[in-house]
């Protein structure tokens, strides 16, 4: 099916006087008629639900459907997108160990990578994308096991170049580990350029109301985990009795991995509720992107040609640096999200988010209704003045999500906020 009829068919398909509506299967338990049942289940060689956490019917639907969207073997859903995040990392690295991530990240990702995962003995060194290959491939020790990056960085929308670090991490042995939150399946599929693993925070375009927190990992199927750097994969789990990964569960290693050893021990679950929240979101994701995209490439127009504009980040435009890249990677849109900076910098900015009528100030993005923020003193407020130097974020820069509204209203609302900035 085309990526329409999967967002509404995929994952769910009710038999002979089933609910035509994934169903919310409202329970933390399952019953068995026998130990010997439960046994193999938890011993994994059947299949089945048995507790919520690992497992349950409405969340193992639209694990499916993602998986099926991204073009992957197999899902997990989360609790929100910084968990995808840390168990995506957990399940190849382990005190001592190290991770490359591209410096233009989301700043709590950023934030988790290098305090919180330092905390657990995991260092993380943060690349330029942009950098020649001989520039990244000296930060790769031996115990690198994994490079990360965003296929369009939040919020200064820098656009991955996928296919280039994923032969670059190959090269090494290493999986490319991409966050496709901003541009969802539909403007991008990852896999087909390479990369091994997709993470998204479904909390955003996916879900798309603003109404449920969440996160996926998504496995590729591709990567080969036996050549030598990923002992977990290859050697007995004690856990469940010697389980070797790879033999056991073949090119759905990783994500088995992730769903028994880390989702059972760390417990980052979504429930059965939020999948379904999720659902609802994604059966309409395409006519959304659609629109979403639409609208921001006409307010990016728009603010590019206003005097009191001083730069405009949105690489549909001419002009725009990764305009190749978006060609390449994005031709069908680049989101709903833009970033600007007004003339006058810090003072300019605030003064046009608090002019705002329509359009709102939230920590939040990705949203059906538009909405600004200024990252440097909310979601990156942590980094340093070099760092948000490095995530390519300047003093006064405001990321703007470009809602659904009509676009005259919304640009009528960023005229008449322009005017007081």
């Amino acid at each position: 099916m085309e990526i329409e009829s999967l967002c509404l068919h995929g994952g769910y398909t009710p038999g002979n006087g089933d609910p035509r509506v994934l169903p919310i299967t409202q329970s933390t338990t399952f019953t068995y008629e026998s130990t010997a049942a439960v046994a193999r289940l938890f011993d994994l060689q059947d299949e089945g639900f048995f507790y919520t956490r690992l497992g349950n019917p409405t969340v193992d639907a639209v694990e499916r459907k993602i998986a099926a969207l991204e073009g992957g073997v197999g899902a997990l859903c989360t609790s929100s997108g910084q968990s995808a995040n840390l168990l995506a990392v957990f399940n190849l690295a382990r005190s001592g160990d190290h991770v490359i991530s591209t410096s233009s990240i989301y700043g709590g990702t950023f934030n988790l990578f290098a305090v919180t995962l330092k905390k657990m003995g995991i260092e993380v060194t943060f690349v330029d994308q942009t950098a020649p290959d001989a520039e990244i491939e000296k930060a790769i020790r031996p115990t690198t096991r994994a490079i990360f990056g965003e296929t369009l960085t939040n919020p200064s929308l820098d656009v991955l170049d996928i296919e280039r670090l994923a032969a670059l991490a190959h090269r090494h042995g290493l999986p490319l580990i991409v966050d496709n939150t901003f541009a969802t399946p539909v403007l991008c599929r990852p896999f087909e350029f390479g990369a091994d693993i997709v993470v998204h925070s479904t909390t955003k375009y996916m879900d798309g109301h603003a109404v449920q927190m969440g996160g996926v990992i998504v496995d590729g199927g591709r990567f080969d985990w036996t050549q030598g750097r990923f002992p977990e994969f290859t050697e007995p789990d004690e856990s469940y009795h010697g389980l070797i990964y790879t033999q056991a569960f073949g090119k759905a290693a990783f994500i088995v991995k992730a769903r028994v050893q880390l989702m059972r021990d760390l417990g980052c679950c979504q429930t059965p509720q939020g999948a379904f929240y999720i659902n609802l979101g994604l059966e309409t994701l395409p006519l959304r992107m659609r629109q979403h995209c639409a609208n921001a490439e006409a307010v990016a127009r728009h603010l590019a040609a206003h005097p009191k504009v001083e730069s405009v980040s949105y690489p549909r435009l001419e002009g725009h640096p990764h305009k190749a890249l978006a060609d390449k990677y994005l031709p069908d849109g680049c989101s709903g999200v833009i970033s600007f900076s007004l003339k006058g910098v810090r003072d300019a900015g605030a003064r046009f988010i608090d002019a705002l009528k329509l359009v709102s100030l939230q920590v939040h993005v990705a949203d059906i209704r538009s909405c600004v923020l200024h990252p440097a003193s909310s979601t990156h407020r942590q980094l340093s003045d070099q760092q948000l130097h490095d995530a390519g974020i300047t003093p006064g820069m405001v990321r703007f999500s470009v809602g659904l509204e009509n676009i005259d209203d919304i640009i009528a609302d960023v005229d008449q906020a322009l005017a007081q900035a």
